[in-house]
């Protein structure tokens, strides 16, 4: 029997009321998922609102087709296509930036250091380099780099010196658990209760997913694609995804003077900053997994750029 991997939707109450849903409007989940929170969306269109998703995992797509929702339109692609849409087209956006837990669950999808799987951590498994293919060609000094700037992580130059220097003697590690331990090995201290692994696994899937690229080009495309009113609800769990979006909200939510042409008019603000909001500690305890997640809401001002 095949398991079947669930996933909690975190904030899920929080960002419907985000979204401020109007019944027979348009609105876009960026990131399906199992469709958590996609099905709360439906529920509150009437049979004249529709939802377009985005989502990269083929499983995602197949779960969005088998709801046999008209109003609900899948797209197999990340959600940097949004960019694609018409100006001034939908009420609101939700990007749910977390990895879904059948993804991380799943050992198959080589995500997990707590389960032995291949070196994959493509969200596309259909497409795109991964995880065993850059490992196998990349350099020390490169491999430093993405650890260090998408992990945070201090020990990145040992780490990086031990994945080329097993991988010129023996070849890599046979799959996830290996590589695992052998970052664990030169990870000297770690945070109370957190896998030494945890910094590098997550630097090594944000690099194969280009994630902090996609999210940049993303939110570019949601000024456009949003009407005037229209709400941007974004969740994030780590710190480098939550200062991209912290720091275009607030680009966003000032007058913009030229300083070379003085006498001009200032270029209107895009976006009225609403607020962030944190995970309740009832929620913590029932989904760990939302231990970390931030959502921050704006709303649309102004003409369409």
């Amino acid at each position: 029997m095949t398991p079947q991997w669930t996933h909690t939707s975190v904030m899920l109450s929080e960002a419907l009321e985000a979204l401020a849903i109007h019944r027979d409007d348009t609105y876009i989940d960026a990131t399906f998922g199992r469709g958590g929170h996609a099905r709360e969306i439906l529920k509150k269109l009437s049979s004249q609102g529709k939802l377009i998703a985005f989502d990269k995992d083929l499983e995602a797509v197949k779960a969005a087709q088998e709801m046999g929702d008209e109003r609900l339109k899948i797209h197999h692609s990340g959600f940097s296509a949004i960019c694609e849409l018409p100006p001034s087209s939908v009420a609101g956006v939700l990007l749910d930036l977390g990895v879904s837990s059948p993804q991380i669950d799943n050992p198959v999808r080589g995500f997990s250091f707590r389960f032995d799987g291949p070196l994959d951590m493509r969200m596309d498994s259909t497409r795109g380099e991964s995880l065993e293919q850059w490992l196998n060609k990349v350099s020390v000094e490169e491999m430093a780099r993405v650890i260090r700037d998408y992990g945070e992580e201090r020990f990145a130059n040992s780490i990086a010196k031990a994945i080329v220097q097993r991988r010129e003697e023996k070849g890599l590690p046979s799959g996830t658990a290996e590589l695992a331990r052998l970052i664990g090995e030169h990870v000297k201290t770690r945070e109370y209760g957190q896998d030494p692994a945890t910094r590098t696994f997550q630097a090594f899937r944000i690099h194969i997913n280009q994630e902090l690229e996609e999210l940049k080009v993303a939110l570019k495309g949601v000024i456009n694609v949003l009407r005037p009113e229209g709400r941007l609800a974004v969740i994030s769990f780590h710190s480098l995804e939550d200062r991209i979006v912290k720091q275009f909200i607030a680009s966003h939510s000032k007058d913009e003077y030229d300083r070379r042409r003085p006498f001009e008019p200032p270029k209107v603000m895009a976006l009225k900053a609403l607020g962030r909001v944190r995970a309740s500690p009832q929620e913590v305890k029932v989904n760990p997994r939302s231990r970390s997640a931030i959502l921050r809401i704006a709303q649309r001002i102004g003409p369409s750029l």
